[in-house]
């Protein structure tokens, strides 16, 4: 087939090159008119953009879905691809394919790096990454070549992403504030570790937690916050240094990942007296660490729910087009504590 412009495809079907614009990238909904004047004008031309547009006979469509995730070796985003792969063939109407990327870091360049190289490899893009200027610059760029990005479990690029996927953080921060009242008779202090500064999520969580507790158990004072990088060996060192300094520490706080060290620091040094620690993922250490009394509660995202509905909204917008305003998708979280595994 001939290869004909955008301009082409306006003229034959009589509308905007704007409009054949959103049709074809989803920027803002059409109508179903208008979508079926541009598929017939495509089709007449021989634009390749009439197989994209046209439904197979059997309804099918075929769509690409994109995502970018972080720390590809812990046990939560292995767990998170795995239900990625499955939910992608659960998806209605659609014969979808996964494009699965992981960042090599944590850095705001690396991470909008690897959304950049999104761009052409898929139809909708989905992505966990820091809050950061870099980051909404990327997702700038890829919305502006019809690229729409949605946000998961820690929003970032408000205003420029199509929406958010994940729990409601500071509820989250609240509720881990609500165990450590209820299990914290005796004054002392509290700890809690976030990944960075500029995960939203964890600020948000850090925030609730903080705020929970300033109101409710006043007899608790929270430490100076500590940045794990969510990774293991510097929580390990870093609980171990607490329970050197602080014979008063009455709890433990992991709001996003590297939960592994803490709960290994405290299976080592074994404190005396009852130290509540909550975490944020229901893995096969913390469900060992529930099961020996290490952790009181684990506060985990219910991955298989959430995948589901990411998947099938990711599939409405790629071929409707993006809403206006974006989507705010809030999952109940799971809670998991030693009597119900």
């Amino acid at each position: 087939m001939k290869r004909h412009g955008m301009a082409e495809l306006a003229r034959e079907a009589g509308v905007s090159i704007a409009t054949v614009d959103r049709v074809l990238n989803g920027r803002e909904a059409v109508s179903g008119d208008t979508r079926a004047l541009v598929l017939a004008a495509a089709e007449r031309i021989g634009h390749p953009a009439a197989r994209r547009l046209a439904p197979e006979p059997n309804g099918i469509r075929d769509l690409r879905f994109g995502v970018v995730l972080h720390k590809q070796g812990q046990d939560f985003y292995k767990a998170f691809a795995e239900e990625l792969r499955r939910a992608v063939s659960l998806v209605p109407g659609v014969r979808g394919r996964l494009i699965l990327e992981f960042s090599p870091s944590q850095a705001p360049g690396e991470m909008a790096a690897t959304l950049r190289s999104m761009a052409g490899r898929c139809d909708i893009l989905a992505a966990t990454a820091v809050n950061h200027p870099e980051v909404t610059a990327a997702v700038e760029e890829l919305s502006a070549k019809g690229l729409a990005t949605f946000s998961l479990l820690t929003d970032f690029a408000q205003g420029a992403r199509a929406g958010y996927f994940g729990l409601n953080n500071l509820k989250v921060g609240r509720t881990a504030g609500w165990v450590m009242h209820q299990t914290i008779k005796k004054p002392g202090v509290v700890a809690v570790f976030i990944g960075g500064h500029r995960f939203h999520g964890h600020e948000l969580r850090e925030t609730g937690f903080r705020g929970y507790l300033r109101e409710c158990a006043p007899h608790l004072s929270v430490l100076d916050t500590l940045v794990n990088l969510e990774t293991r060996q510097l929580t390990y060192e870093a609980t171990l240094n607490l329970l050197s300094r602080h014979a008063d520490l009455r709890g433990i706080y992991v709001s996003g990942g590297g939960m592994e060290g803490a709960i290994s620091a405290l299976r080592e040094a074994r404190p005396k007296g009852n130290l509540a620690m909550v975490v944020s993922a229901f893995t096969p250490e913390s469900r060992a660490g529930l099961a020996e009394g290490l952790v009181t509660m684990v506060i985990d995202t219910p991955l298989e729910k959430l995948c589901r509905a990411l998947l099938n909204t990711m599939a409405s917008t790629a071929i409707g087009g993006a809403t206006r305003g974006g989507i705010q998708h809030f999952l109940a979280p799971d809670l998991h504590l030693a009597e119900s595994i």
